[in-house]
């Protein structure tokens, strides 16, 4: 077990555990302290193996408070170039574990660094994420190109858009207009083509994609 706590404040924790639906238990951390506490945690992985650094993920992230999961995150992603695919697929597994969108949203660029460096894996890491039952997986397939700007899949992002095109799940159709927002600052044309073919999006993602159109 990892020789590493944090020190929180009691009274923000209660308001973050409600901002967060209650669903967790928090230190008490705001983000600017909670970096700063985590500061010697990641200098002293600075010459883990991916062995190592997979072993504190998986201690910081099955601890009861959430501010360990985002330690657990920002370590995956500071020393993300160290994984190798099974690594990458071990991490793909926490996006069901204690789900919600503020830690799977910091567990998809990971797997967008990891395709930045080898885009040969990426029908298997599409694999991962494409077609699965459980929908937090499914939107990790949605945003994962978030950032690839010019370097866009579209047909993939289409075939991701068009499986939970009817889905009715919130955070689905939002991921589904966040991917469409954010492809438009790059091809705005392509993606009011995309809005006009599609009668059947959500009147959600069509509002999210549009915001800036």
């Amino acid at each position: 077990m990892l020789d590493f706590q944090f020190v929180g404040d009691p009274h923000n924790a209660q308001a973050m555990s409600a901002y967060m639906r209650d669903q967790f238990t928090f230190v008490g951390l705001k983000s600017p302290e909670r970096k700063l506490q985590e500061k010697p945690l990641l200098q002293q992985a600075k010459n883990w193996d991916q062995g190592q650094l997979l072993e504190a993920f998986a201690d910081l992230y099955a601890r009861p408070e959430r501010e360990y999961q985002y330690a657990a995150l920002d370590l995956a992603r500071k020393y993300a170039t160290r994984f190798d695919f099974d690594g990458i697929q071990t991490l793909a597994g926490y996006i069901t574990v204690k789900p919600w969108w503020d830690t799977v949203d910091n567990l998809r660029p990971i797997f967008w660094l990891y395709l930045k460096h080898h885009y040969e894996d990426m029908p298997k890491i599409w694999a991962l994420f494409y077609g699965q039952d459980d929908f937090w997986l499914r939107r990790v397939a949605i945003t994962l190109q978030l950032s690839a700007k010019s370097e866009t899949d579209v047909q993939l992002l289409t075939q991701v858009i068009d499986y939970d095109l009817q889905t009715d799940e919130f955070f689905i159709q939002k991921a589904i207009g966040w991917a469409l927002r954010q492809y438009a600052r790059t091809d705005a044309q392509w993606v009011k083509a995309f809005i006009h073919a599609h009668h059947e999006l959500s009147k959600l993602a069509v509002r999210e994609a549009t915001k800036h159109l």
